[in-house]
């Protein structure tokens, strides 16, 4: 799988336990992964470590959502011993490549067991629109501590699978960083125990499994795709919500335009904004000054605490 090398930028290359400049790609007893975003290459390099090359599919800075493939892409993502995707629609262009493989292919939500909960799931022909319906099953399971635990547990058993030389380090590393993932999860129970409101009003609908975990009610400007476009009715609604219910912020997002937000904001009051990280994605800055899932996560919490008016 030669390929491997001249993907590396393109893809955001990760080979755990290697010198940066020193891999020729998917070398002997490693085993050759794809991720579909952030959150899912984070969980495969760090359980991977030094038994596994991991590349990224979607660039630093970009919207996972609408992401489509070039063909160096599309190769890569044949030429893999695993693919992780989250699936139902979350990345059409990408599960449609997924699904023509041979190989193994992990859709995540299916793994952990998430259903439709009462929503309708992106059918055939919405992913053949590369479009999701508002109402879609919730894909941003990676937001809750516990949840992404188990997205930990899932790369894991399918890594064992693919190199299972590499079983004993691929145990080693889950354990290690589930461990920190439960400790954001301790942070957030501590963190948002004692709040005087409990209502997020977001950007888009992302942090509904977050919310239901910790006690609080997310109100999404637009639903489970930041694409969406709210009507008049529900930036007049969400407007009445926030004077009614004392909210003192609207979340709005790096990778997500704030002319909608500002706009509510405006009609609220003149509430503040502030920007709160789905995770969808690193931006090259974030990357830089090492920021990953945990760190994020504690930013978030920061933010949500202060805009909550959190005790202790």
């Amino acid at each position: 799988m030669r390929r491997w090398l001249a993907l590396g930028a393109a893809l955001g290359l990760v080979a755990a336990g290697c010198n940066s400049g020193g891999t020729d790609g998917a070398s002997e007893g490693k085993a050759d992964v794809v991720a579909a975003f952030y959150p899912v290459a984070a969980a495969a390099q760090r359980v991977g470590g030094g038994c596994a090359v991991v590349a990224n599919l979607t660039p630093a800075g970009a919207e996972p959502h609408d992401l489509e493939l070039v063909p160096d892409q599309i190769d890569a993502i044949q030429d893999a011993d695993v693919v992780f995707v989250m699936g139902h629609g979350f990345q059409p262009a990408v599960e449609r490549a997924a699904d023509q493989r041979d190989g193994p292919t992990v859709k995540l939500l299916d793994r952990l067991g998430i259903d439709s909960a009462g929503r309708r799931v992106a059918d055939e022909e919405d992913e053949a629109k590369g479009t999701v319906p508002a109402d879609a099953l919730d894909p941003h399971v990676w937001l809750d501590p516990m949840l992404y635990a188990r997205v930990v547990d899932a790369v894991a058993s399918e890594l064992v699978k693919v190199e299972p030389r590499c079983r004993a380090t691929f145990e080693r590393n889950a354990a290690r960083y589930k461990a920190e993932v439960d400790q954001v999860g301790v942070e957030y129970a501590d963190g948002l125990r004692d709040c005087k409101r409990h209502t997020l009003v977001t950007a888009h609908a992302a942090f509904g499994y977050l919310t239901e975990q910790y006690g609080l009610t997310e109100e999404g400007i637009a639903g489970i795709s930041p694409d969406e476009e709210p009507n008049a009715q529900r930036i007049a609604d969400l407007a009445d919500l926030v004077r009614k219910q004392g909210v003192t912020t609207i979340f709005t997002e790096e990778l997500v335009s704030p002319r909608v937000a500002d706009a509510l904001a405006r009609e609220a009051g003149g509430v503040r904004t502030e920007t709160l990280n789905p995770l969808e994605g690193l931006t090259d800055d974030e990357l830089a000054r090492g920021d990953d899932w945990a760190s994020v996560m504690r930013a978030n919490l920061t933010k949500i605490r202060a805009a909550s008016g959190c005790r202790g």
